[in-house]
């Protein structure tokens, strides 16, 4: 059995896939001293967009051709063809497919598996969608990783060697993991949005109102950063101003059930951490539960 290479320095490694998060996933990797050999994507414009800036990285013209020359192979193609994409090749022992989706379960690489290759799951959480900026905000964020060893030390590794932090995930969570990085990333497009409608309420522009509240969005993640999410909680429910709330029901009811669902919905959250903040008792909690139903 050929024995995997642990060693960064002289791993060979290969992308089959090249779209924002492959490219800068290998731009990233290739910055930093490491061996970016080979690429392959079914769209010949990405993968020479992805190879180009890094020296030494073959356009490889199959699949194949990436895994029969690489230790580690990345698979970065949507997540709906996966499985697929992995189907396609031939693997081996001392190889490891590894894909880079957060929500698709590493078992997606069964083929590669009965192959007798190693398969794991390299999740940057970031945002992907210019390739050169996401590869300068890299350092920072984290990898989450599922693997056994001895892939998973080197996976390890090779995300400390990127700067990121390191997070674990047990087999078959992968769904719960990716719905919640959706709370922090997506869903606050859908606050500022509802946020939004309501200036345009009195006549301003969506424009208006994203100016405005990217300061306070800032504010509200350094003060999480700093304190953490109860204490880092900014807002009337904070601070149990509980008659500010009631003039919020009373202002955003005219707008309609939509409007006052979402607020209701929403400000319910914030009170078990207003309770665990200490700003408010159970009584007070009671009382806003009260309000927020009415």
């Amino acid at each position: 059995m050929e024995a995997f290479d642990q060693n960064l320095d002289t791993l060979r490694i290969g992308f089959v896939g090249a779209g924002r998060l492959g490219t800068a996933l290998a731009w990233s990797i290739a910055r930093r001293g490491l061996r970016v050999g080979a690429a392959f994507s079914q769209v010949r414009a990405d993968t020479r967009r992805l190879a180009d800036p890094i020296p030494g990285c073959t356009i490889a013209s199959t699949m194949q051709a990436v895994v029969n020359t690489s230790d580690i192979v990345f698979i970065t193609t949507p997540d709906a063809v996966i499985e697929a994409a992995t189907a396609q090749a031939g693997w081996r022992p001392g190889v490891a497919a590894v894909h880079c989706s957060g929500v698709t379960e590493v078992s997606a690489l069964d083929h590669a598996a009965r192959d007798g290759a190693m398969t794991g799951g390299f999740h940057p959480m970031q945002t992907f969608g210019d390739p050169e900026a996401a590869a300068r905000s890299l350092p920072g964020c984290t990898v989450t990783i599922e693997a056994d060893e001895p892939l998973n030390t080197t996976l390890v590794a090779l995300a400390r060697r990127l700067e990121c932090q390191v997070n674990r995930l047990p087999r078959g969570m992968r769904g719960r993991y990716h719905a919640a990085a959706g709370y922090p990333s997506q869903f606050i497009n859908a606050l500022f949005a509802e946020a939004a409608s309501i200036w345009q309420s009195w006549g301003a522009s969506r424009e208006d109102a994203v100016r405005a509240l990217l300061p306070l969005a800032r504010g509200t993640l350094a003060s999480i950063e700093a304190a953490g999410i109860a204490r880092g909680m900014p807002g009337p429910v904070s601070r149990g101003d509980i008659e500010s709330i009631e003039k919020h029901v009373a202002a955003l009811t005219p707008l309609g059930p939509d409007v006052i669902e979402f607020y209701r919905v929403v400000c319910g959250r914030t009170i078990p951490l207003g309770v665990e903040r200490g700003a408010i008792d159970e009584d007070a909690a009671r009382r806003l539960r009260g309000i927020l139903a009415r």
